[in-house]
């Protein structure tokens, strides 16, 4: 499967296959009635979508959309296999009851954030979590990608950015980001 801007799973989709990400990023997502779009997690190498699962086990409308965010390659087999594997093989059946859990921890915390932690807080977490700490290179994202990841407005992430670059902690590029004072964010992010 290939790079989409489009959602390659809708809401209420019922499955036909069960499927495992082998390489590549998928996002999972929801869109509100307004069109805010708030991203869940990401699926990586060895993943496989919590939501998925319970659509299936439970025989359900999917309840989320999916995207690739990258060439990803995926391994896809029948939900009937699939089924039969999680009756048979205890070591499946723990494998995805533990990203259950983990899922949940990291949708609780998401939930957690987006209640509690101030904007400029977790603009900086996501500024310092996108980036390499070693490395020079520029983020590469635009103010509206950063916005949908943290389920905000455009102008709101533009405007604590624009206060960043203000106090000389980031500068501004044409869908570049570079971090200067990467120490300022992370004293920012680490603010209880």
């Amino acid at each position: 499967m290939t790079l989409s801007t489009q959602p390659v799973l809708e809401e209420g989709h019922i499955f036909e296959h069960a499927t495992f990400v082998l390489r590549g990023s998928v996002r999972i997502y929801k869109i509100s009635p307004t069109g805010k779009e708030l991203t869940l997690y990401r699926l990586k190498s060895g993943e496989v979508c919590v939501i998925m699962m319970a659509s299936i086990l439970g025989e359900t409308g999917y309840e989320a959309l999916a995207e690739t965010e990258e060439e990803t390659e995926l391994l896809v087999f029948p939900v009937a296999l699939f089924k039969y594997w999680m009756e048979t093989y205890k070591e499946l059946n723990q494998f995805i009851y533990r990203l259950f859990i983990k899922r949940m921890i990291s949708v609780t915390n998401l939930i957690e954030d987006i209640t509690f932690l101030p904007m400029d807080r977790r603009v900086a977490e996501l500024l310092l979590r996108k980036t390499n700490t070693n490395s020079e290179a520029p983020l590469y994202a635009t103010h509206e990608v950063l916005s949908l990841e943290l389920g905000t407005a455009r102008e709101v992430v533009s405007r604590i950015l624009k206060e960043f670059e203000r106090l000389g902690w980031i500068k501004l590029g044409r869908g570049k980001i570079y971090l200067l004072q990467r120490s300022e964010l992370e004293q920012l992010a680490q603010v209880k």
